[in-house]
Order: C-alpha cells, then sequence, then structure tokens
C-alpha cells in the first residue's frame, strides 16, 4: 500500500484523554498511558521548523525538504482554505518508520472493519499503538476467526485539538516523500481538522481523501517542477492501476461471502480462490511496472482486514469529488455543503453520496442513465 493510503490516520488517543478521559468494553488504563506517553514523547521531540532550517547540523536535503513543507503548509491554508494553526509547523525524528502502529481486523467472511469506540472521537476502525510490538501483542489477543492486521502509520491527526501543545509535527516518517506525496498527506491530515465526524471512519477519511486528491492536483499544478509532476504521474499510475485491482478483488470478496449457496467450507475454499487470483493477477501487474516492488508488502499480508481498510479510503471519495464540482470547485462552499451532509444520519449522508457519484458517472456518458 502506498506510504499516505495506508489506513494512516484519524485521532490520536491521547487527545480524547486529555480531553474527556477514554473508555471502551476491551480497554484498560494502560492502553491510554502508552497513548498519552508516547504521544507526548512525539512532542517533545519537535522542534520549530525554522530552528531545524537555522541549524548547521540540518543537512541540506532535510532543509530543502522541511522548507518545501512549509510551502505547501502556506498553500494549504491560502489556497484551500484550511486551517492556519500551530500544525505541520514544527518537525521531529522519531527514529523509527512510523509515527504509530494500526491494529485493524475484520471477520473471515466480511469486509467490514470491526470497531473500537472511545468517548469524544466515537467508535474508529482500528487502534493504534507508539510500539510496532505493542500492537502485535494486543493483536494476538484477538479471536482466532478474524483476519488482523498490524501496519505501519506515518502520521496522524489529533483533529486540531492539542493545537495549544504545538499542534501536530511534520515527522521523519513523511518528510522524504515526493513532492506530490508530501503535499497530498499534510493536505489529507489538516482536512481532518476542517471536519471530524464522530463514529464514521469511512466518511471522515474518505472526505480526507478526496481533498487530499483535490488540493494535491492543484498544488503540482501551480507550484511544482515538471520534474516533481512527471515523477508523480508515473506513481499515480501505479497507484491507480493496484487500487483498480485491489476494487476488484474486494468485489470478488464480497459475491463469495454473501453467496448463499455456499456453506462454510466452500466459502473459505472460494475465498482462497479469490486470493490466490489477486496474487497472480498483482504478479502481472508489477510485471507492467518493470518489476517495480513497492506494493510487494501488502499483497503478502493482504487479508479482509487489508481490503476492508482500504475501502475506507475510497468507498465515498467519488461522491465528495462530484460534491466538489457542484460547489463550483469552491472549497469554503465545499465545506460547508460537506458539513451539511454530515448532520444527516450515517446511512442517509452515505446514500447521498453514493447518489451524487452515479450521477456524475452518468454525465461523464461513462454508462447509460
Amino acid at each position: 500500500m502506498t506510504p499516505p493510503a495506508s489506513l494512516r490516520h484519524l485521532v490520536a488517543c491521547v487527545a480524547v484523554f486529555l480531553l474527556s478521559g477514554c473508555a471502551s468494553t476491551d480497554t484498560g488504563p494502560g492502553y491510554y498511558w502508552q497513548s498519552v506517553t508516547g504521544h507526548l514523547q512525539l512532542m517533545r521531540a519537535a522542534r520549530p521548523v525554522q530552528d531545524w532550517i537555522d541549524d548547521p547540523a540540518t543537512s541540506a536535503t532535510l532543509r530543502q525538504r522541511l522548507e518545501l513543507a512549509q510551502r505547501i503548509r502556506d498553500f494549504a491554508s491560502d489556497s484551500l482554505a484550511m486551517p492556519d494553526n500551530a500544525s505541520y509547523r514544527r518537525y521531529a525524528d522519531l527514529g523509527r518508520r512510523a509515527a504509530v502502529y494500526n491494529v485493524v481486523a475484520a471477520g473471515e467472511f466480511s469486509l467490514e472493519l470491526r470497531n473500537w469506540c472511545f468517548p469524544v472521537a466515537g467508535c474508529v476502525g482500528y487502534r493504534g499503538y507508539y510500539s510496532e510490538d505493542a500492537a502485535r501483542r494486543y493483536a494476538a489477543t484477538l479471536p482466532a476467526d478474524l483476519d488482523v492486521l498490524v501496519y505501519p502509520v506515518p502520521a496522524y491527526s489529533t483533529l486540531g485539538w492539542l493545537n495549544w501543545l504545538g499542534g501536530d509535527p511534520l515527522l521523519n516518517t513523511f518528510i522524504a516523500y515526493p513532492e506530490g506525496e508530501l503535499a497530498r498527506l499534510i493536505i489529507h491530515e489538516l482536512a481532518h481538522q476542517v471536519l471530524y465526524v464522530k463514529g464514521d471512519t469511512v466518511f471522515n477519511e474518505s472526505f480526507a481523501t478526496a481533498v487530499e486528491r483535490l488540493g494535491g492536483q492543484q498544488w503540482l499544478q501551480q507550484h511544482a517542477t515538471e520534474q516533481a509532476r512527471e515523477e508523480y504521474q508515473r506513481f499515480d499510475q501505479r497507484r491507480q492501476a493496484f487500487r483498480a485491482l485491489t476494487r476488484s478483488v474486494r468485489e470478488r470478496l464480497s459475491g463469495v461471502f454473501s453467496d448463499p449457496s455456499l456453506d462454510e467450507e466452500n466459502r473459505r475454499l472460494a475465498k482462497a480462490e479469490v486470493m490466490a487470483q489477486f496474487r497472480a493477477e498483482y504478479a502481472g501487474l508489477r510485471e507492467t511496472w518493470g518489476g517495480h516492488p513497492g506494493y510487494d508488502a501488502w499483497v503478502a499480508r493482504a487479508n479482509n482486514a487489508s481490503f476492508a481498510a482500504q475501502a475506507a479510503y475510497d468507498e465515498l471519495v467519488p461522491g465528495f469529488e462530484a460534491l466538489f464540482l457542484q460547489s463550483g470547485s469552491d472549497f469554503p462552499r465545499f465545506y460547508q455543503a460537506v458539513r451539511e451532509l454530515s448532520q444527516q444520519p450515517l446511512t442517509d449522508r452515505h446514500e447521498a453520496l453514493r447518489s451524487l457519484a452515479d450521477q456524475a458517472t452518468v454525465r461523464a456518458g461513462l454508462r447509460l442513465p
């Protein structure tokens, strides 16, 4: 999975802890303690970006990346109507490859994520840990009939709740991303500060993904070099091809899981057949990329939880993109329209977005009305 597309993000549990205290049916005080101490360690490691730029010990490469990140941050506020606050004005080197490690799970015959529920943040489809070992220990305690995945997350959002403590920092876990991906990640995380709907991971992540695509494209068109645009185009072509493949696999798995003619054993066999076919199709796709290995790790560990987590970032994006066009491609109007939509019951707002996507597809002439 591409780094920013990993079910990368939402709220740090520490924010929930500091604001309201946390509680859930299967979470003890140890979980919240690691959340609090992990986030505070991250905050303590962060220094203002200008301090890093002025420090003679900072490498020329890092200095250039931090300067680029600040230009992207300014663009997000100036051109995309995103909050102008303390977030992404500081930088921290955590000395590890991820900000947190998420645990996600789905049933053996389901593409729905298991939820964990917290006050304020509501129910989300993952549990985050600052230690990979701790994440894997927790994953090992989950019921054996679940498909479980632990994956690294390069960044997360505290939804603007902790800007008074310095906000969300830039991190070594993503600062070296290609320019287009760096822009998309910063924009995605700031989108969570624009709007967050308690208990609706798919809505929140699809909204942020739509904003990152729309805003990231504007950045590339208006501010990036031709080399950066070409680099991003190659990267994005691979990503779109892989996402098309995984969407097809999700549809096939969904068909298997909902087929009333299959008993449990035959359903299990059919699932294994779909997964084997997926890996064979990926191998062929990889060959067309000249052997590019960027998705090898994702494919090797793929299971229901992987596909369910990815769906949270993809499912409602076409509807949000259609709503953006309906809003005159104006970000403030778009955000207001999304806020109004978020007031509807969960099922209604999801259905409204799917309807918008269908209408846009018809208008584009991609299928008959």
